[in-house]
C-alpha cells in the first residue's frame, strides 16, 4: 500500500469524517473500528499528492474481529452531477485495526483530496 512514510500525524477533519461515514454502515466489527478513530494516525501517503493514506492505531486499542482485511462496505463516490467517479476502500490489519484509507478513482486525473461525505453513498456488501 504505502510508499512514502512520514512523521505520524492525526487524521485530518476530512479523513476522520470520511472514515466515520464509511464505518457508519452496520457490519460485523464496525463498532470496534469506529472506536479506534480517536487513536488513529496517518503514517504515509501512497504517492505524492495522493488522498490515499496508510493508517496506524496507537495502543491500547479494541481490536475488531473481522475475517477479511477489506471492510465489507461499498462506498461509491459521485460528483455534483451524480456521475460515479470512484470509491473508497478501508483496509484493516488482519481484520483487527484500521490500516489504510484508499481513494480509487476512474477519472483521468488523480483527485487531490478525499471527497466530501455528501458525495459518498455507503452500503454494506
Amino acid at each position: 500500500m504505502s510508499r512514502l512514510p512520514v512523521r505520524p500525524r492525526p487524521l485530518s477533519d476530512l479523513e476522520r469524517a470520511v472514515l466515520e461515514h464509511v464505518l457508519s454502515a452496520d457490519f460485523a466489527g464496525a463498532s470496534a473500528l469506529r472506536s479506534q478513530l480517536d487513536r488513529t494516525e496517518v503514517v504515509a501517503p501512497w504517492a505524492p499528492g495522493s488522498a490515499s493514506v496508510n493508517l496506524r492505531v496507537r495502543e491500547p486499542v479494541h481490536h475488531a474481529a473481522m475475517s477479511a482485511e477489506l471492510v465489507p462496505v461499498d462506498a461509491h463516490v459521485h460528483d455534483q452531477s451524480g456521475e460515479y467517479i470512484g470509491e473508497l476502500l478501508v483496509w484493516t490489519d488482519r481484520g483487527a485495526t484500521l490500516a489504510a484509507l484508499e481513494y480509487s478513482w476512474i477519472t483521468d486525473e488523480m483527485p487531490g483530496s478525499l471527497p466530501h461525505v455528501d458525495q459518498v453513498m455507503v452500503s454494506v456488501r
